[in-house]
């Protein structure tokens, strides 16, 4: 099953690429396809780096839980609204929302961990 997922998305972003490739060859480097993959290479990378920072937190003990699964959800509604931001408004419109989820999951994360102190 993993398999499948991974040349899948393999295949995706494959295709993600030489889509933006043909477009750039025509003079479109700010088409929808050249936002789609960029918005699409980020959050899997941010997907990969939060959870391998949770992972290593979890494990020398500096985190009590970590919901790496709840992340998925809020980068597929992340990057559509990044998607969207940077289509509408510009690159550099997007990377603030992109930012601005980021420093959301960080604080959403320290807040179940009781970083913040009792607060609720």
């Amino acid at each position: 099953m993993t398999r499948w997922a991974l040349a899948s998305l393999g295949a995706l972003l494959v295709l993600g690429v030489a889509t933006v490739a043909l477009s750039r060859l025509f003079g479109r480097s700010g088409s929808r396809a050249a936002i789609l993959v960029s918005v699409v290479a980020h959050w899997l990378g941010a997907w990969v780096l939060w959870s391998f920072a949770g992972g290593l937190a979890l494990r020398y003990g500096l985190l009590g839980a970590y919901p790496g699964a709840f992340f998925g959800l809020l980068a597929l509604a992340g990057g559509i609204w990044h998607y969207r931001t940077a289509v509408a408004g510009g690159r550099e419109r997007g990377l603030v929302v992109f930012v601005g989820v980021q420093l959301l999951w960080l604080a959403l994360v320290l807040l179940q961990n009781g970083a913040f102190g009792d607060i609720f």
